[in-house]
């Protein structure tokens, strides 16, 4: 026995004798509605991919109540209260993972440690003063503090005495304290 469906279902078959889908109008339906219920699915959650779960959550619970629906001519509203409701549900859901409490659970920052972008700003200035320095000073501050090498071991490298490297690279660190590009981290 094979069901007819018209503008309104008075009953449904079993899916068995419906073919694969078990409502053939269902089918149709989304083949030809899915269009338009995700550009609205789209409207509800930021990320497409969301939406698209959206949808076919809804649509699920569409089809598990394809036959208790009355007026096939209403089921774009049915659709959308469903998609409404579903993400109403997860918008809840996600809130009860949340919980106030007294203490933040971020370690409290450091007011006087500047952020990222003002870290890397200094970097680039230090960088640029640096530079300036004369080829000799610039090698002796370079080993000294970013390569982190001792006074003898940039002496070693650079085939001068110890003492030429402390004076050097005290006149630079005077040059670098005078360096008008690094005068507001002073």
């Amino acid at each position: 026995m094979t069901a007819t469906y018209g503008p309104v279902c008075a009953g449904a078959s079993t899916p068995a004798t419906t073919g694969a889908t078990g409502y053939p109008s269902f089918s149709s339906y989304v083949r030809v509605r899915g269009p338009v219920l995700l550009r609205t699915a789209r409207s509800l959650t930021a990320n497409p991919s969301d939406a698209e779960d959206l949808l076919q959550t809804a649509l699920a619970k569409t089809f598990v109540a394809w036959e208790r629906i009355e007026d096939h001519r209403a089921l774009d509203g049915y659709v959308r209260r469903a998609l409404v409701n579903t993400r109403t549900s997860q918008w809840r859901k996600r809130k009860v993972d949340e919980f106030a409490c007294d203490e933040l659970p971020e370690p409290p920052g450091q007011p006087d440690q500047p952020d990222a972008a003002e870290r890397q700003a200094l970097h680039d200035a230090m960088w640029r003063a640096v530079m300036r320095l004369p080829d000799r000073q610039r090698a002796m501050v370079v080993l000294r503090y970013y390569e982190d090498l001792s006074e003898a071991q940039t002496a070693a490298v650079l085939g001068v005495s110890v003492g030429t490297v402390k004076s050097a690279v005290s006149r630079a660190l005077g040059k670098l304290r005078e360096d008008p590009e690094l005068a507001p981290v002073r």
